[in-house]
């Protein structure tokens, strides 16, 4: 087999059947099997799963282990000569990994690949491609400047070498992930995906970023952006450095009030979405009227360059593509506020998340 995708699931029904819609789409010329670990969600995950999606295996865990062993139990139970690390709140499109494993076969002493990640609105996130934070770096972030953070000596749609990538899409070769003992077990949530990495990189592998692809990655969807967030991020941190960075007792100490401060003085932010004044629905009639343009998604964006401000755009998954969606979303008129909502393929309900803060939106319809 070639590819396994392990997906760690905890309380995100509708985004996961989403995401699955999509993997399934994207792996229809590809030997491959997913695999759907759950963290012992309290809503209907795992009964839609076994309703939905019964040929997926289901790995139901009787308690929240967290990222890092939720994932290795995962991987435990996989087969591909690949796998990919998926978060639930992340939509493929249906070359994302046909691309990717194509580069992965050619490319030497090969680590981890991740991809051009988007958010909810089409903007690109910049933790698809990082450094190796080092305590100056990370200092740097935490004061504003992300200069030496974030890896911006590559353009978004650009293919090379980079440090460290993010854990919501990684896809790299089993052996290689079992060689480095896969997620350390000691972060509970964020952290591992920078440990993974560097892990890599130590052991004399590379990791890639691959801009050719892009994925939309509704940020936050399993845990919102709040005090407990940065509690857990921080903690993550602390232990990042200390595994890898401990020098003596005062740069143990620096390092600590560093992530302190950075948790004591970061804001607590509650976000109520609002609510678009005008709604477009991409379906089965205005897919009639453009369909010689539905293989062009930057015309399509330009055929639709004067809507109106504060529109939120409803793509049926029915009769488009999830790569068409995407690429509608990247390049949406400059001048325009839109927001973009989902009907995902023989599905009932609208979804989508506009950022980090606030809940993503769930409609169901009959």
């Amino acid at each position: 087999m070639k590819l396994s995708v392990i997906i760690l699931n905890y309380n995100v029904r509708y985004f996961l059947e989403l995401c699955l819609k999509s993997v399934e789409a994207a792996i229809a010329n590809i030997e491959a099997e997913i695999i759907v670990v759950d963290n012992h969600s309290t809503d209907t995950s795992c009964s839609m799963l076994k309703r939905n999606f019964p040929h997926i295996k289901l790995i139901e865990n009787n308690k929240n282990f967290g990222f890092s062993k939720g994932n290795n139990i995962g991987v435990a139970q996989a087969k591909g000569e690949y796998i990919c690390i998926l978060n639930p709140d992340t939509v493929v499109a249906e070359d994302t990994f046909t691309k990717i494993l194509n580069f992965a076969e050619n490319t030497q002493n090969l680590g981890a690949i991740g991809c051009k990640l988007i958010n909810g609105v089409g903007e690109f996130l910049p933790e698809s491609k990082r450094h190796i934070p080092y305590v100056k770096a990370a200092f740097k972030k935490i004061l504003g400047n992300a200069n030496d953070y974030y890896a911006n000596n590559l353009k978004q749609t650009d293919v090379g070498e980079v440090e460290v990538l993010v854990g919501a899409f990684m896809l790299l070769k089993r052996d290689t992930f079992n060689k480095v003992n896969g997620f350390d077990e000691d972060y509970f949530m964020y952290g591992e995906d920078i440990d993974l990495s560097y892990k890599l990189i130590k052991s004399g592998f590379k990791n890639y970023y691959f801009g050719e692809t892009s994925v939309i990655h509704y940020k936050g969807e399993s845990t919102l952006k709040n005090k407990f967030y940065a509690r857990r991020f921080y903690g993550a941190m602390k232990i990042f450095y200390k595994k890898h960075f401990k020098r003596n007792v005062i740069f143990d100490v620096f390092v600590c009030l560093g992530i302190a401060g950075a948790y004591f003085f970061r804001a607590n932010p509650k976000g109520q979405r609002n609510k678009p004044k005008n709604y477009l629905l991409i379906s089965n009639k205005i897919i009639e009227n453009l369909k010689h343009k539905l293989n062009k998604p930057l015309e399509l964006s330009q055929s639709l360059k004067n809507v109106k401000a504060e529109t939120e755009v409803v793509f049926d998954a029915n009769v488009l593509s999830y790569k068409q969606i995407i690429s509608f979303m990247e390049t949406k008129p400059e001048h325009t506020n839109l927001s973009f909502k989902i009907i995902p393929n023989q599905s009932n309900f609208i979804i989508g998340s506009d950022d980090t803060i606030c809940k993503g939106e769930i409609i169901e319809f009959n």
